[in-house]
């Protein structure tokens, strides 16, 4: 902040917390605020998780990625039958098999698919899927049913039933944390647990500094409302202010082993690496990375966004291994919806249903799983899903998590062979 704006009042309510963390602090992410907050803080009641635990890494890859042109059939003419011009010339494709292969702008995540260190999950979806950005990115966040409507995400609700336990936690270390411009609907939870957010990227230190020296103000000011309200909030933005020096300290002194691009994705998923070296017991991490909305004038949009997404993933998966820390974890990358398998008249795609999505790392049982897409379709017709992406979280939480998926997705769905 500048050294000339005025003193900011103290929050003492919810809405004016709210309106503040609202202004772009992308320090606090609360995962839910309730009625009894004041009761049952998660700062004083979620114990810390022991530091060899497995961690998650998601990835949004926001818009709505391509598939058909992110793991291509090119044996199948009715590919290029439904794409003219965007359909990849079958020489230029990274083989995988006999028939299908990788986009060739991810030439690093084709090593480590050959490495055995990279899953490709095929054809993944849900029932009566929805179109819109925001009903299907909530869908895939709370990992509800087309028609259900939920009011906490499915990490979330990880956290509520494998994070929680009894007093004496350090309310200090997040056990789960995003880099993103707001918290992801997967956090949001029915108890109170200390999460964490950063602002994406390496670039934006000066307004990181701005947000801590903000909160500074607040918490220094004399003479705040003595109420419950005013205390709590206040100790809570305390707790933050604690959180953020110590994860600056940690990132501003990380080393990585390994080269990462020159860009906001990646310089995000070296900060990712820099927290789990320092040994922060955080189990869940959060990146996003968005452009994939791609309705016209799709092939060089989609081949730069799948070279920063390949080779920031391949940076991250070698810094971890140089670091001795990639059979701690796993990444996993999923977004709202695939494309319709038909090119659109402004050689692009609408939006469309089902899509591969990727697991990356040391402890993943690699290669093609499920079934690829039948693509013997009409014009505009859509893909018929064939992996419902709640086994994909099922097998996350039963598999690599530990914690018994029927808890947090509310129904059994079959684990795959993937972990």
């Amino acid at each position: 902040m500048s050294s000339n704006a005025p003193t900011p009042l103290f929050p003492t309510t919810r809405r004016e917390f709210l309106q503040l963390t609202g202004r772009g602090i992308g320090l606090l992410a609360f995962a839910r605020f309730a009625p009894e907050f004041l009761v049952n803080s998660a700062l004083a009641g979620t114990p810390t998780p022991e530091k060899d635990r497995p961690i998650l890494v998601l990835v949004q890859l926001a818009g709505g990625n391509d598939g058909l042109n992110t793991l291509v059939p090119y044996e199948d003419a009715n590919y290029y039958r439904l794409r003219p011009t965007l359909g990849l010339a079958k020489e230029k494709v990274l083989r995988i098999n006999d028939t299908l292969g990788l986009h060739p702008s991810c030439t690093a995540l084709h090593r480590l698919l050959k490495d055995g260190k990279l899953a490709v999950v095929q054809n993944v979806g849900y029932p009566n899927p929805n179109r819109s950005h925001f009903r299907s990115s909530e869908i895939w966040e709370t990992a509800s049913g087309s028609s259900e409507f939920l009011s906490t995400g499915w990490i979330g609700r990880f956290m509520d039933n494998a994070c929680a336990g009894g007093p004496g936690a350090d309310a200090h270390d997040p056990v789960g944390l995003h880099i993103s411009n707001g918290v992801p609907q997967s956090f949001l939870s029915a108890q109170d647990h200390p999460t964490f957010g950063l602002l994406p990227g390496a670039g934006n230190r000066k307004e990181n500094e701005e947000n801590r020296q903000f909160l500074e103000s607040l918490v220094s000011q004399p003479g705040a409302a003595e109420n419950d309200n005013a205390t709590f909030l206040k100790h809570t933005l305390m707790d933050s202010l604690v959180t953020e020096k110590k994860v600056q300290r940690v990132l501003g002194g990380y080393q990585p082993a390994a080269s990462y691009p020159a860009n906001a994705f990646a310089a995000s998923l070296r900060n990712i690496a820099g927290l789990i070296a320092a040994g922060l017991p955080t189990r869940v991490y959060f990146v996003s990375l968005s452009g994939f909305d791609t309705h016209s004038n799709q092939a060089n949009q989609q081949a730069n966004l799948l070279t920063t997404l390949s080779d920031g993933l391949a940076a991250f998966q070698k810094d971890l291994e140089l670091h001795k820390l990639d059979g701690q974890v796993t990444t996993m990358t999923f977004s709202e919806f695939g494309r319709r398998p038909s090119e659109n008249e402004s050689r692009g795609t609408d939006h469309g249903t089902a899509a591969p999505l990727f697991v990356l790392g040391s402890k993943v049982k690699g290669g093609l799983h499920g079934t690829a897409p039948a693509l013997n379709l009409a014009l505009n017709q859509d893909l018929t899903y064939s992996t419902d992406f709640r086994s994909v979280y099922a097998t996350m939480l039963n598999h690599w998590l530990a914690c018994p998926s029927e808890l947090v997705l509310g129904g059994k769905f079959a684990d795959l062979p993937i972990v």
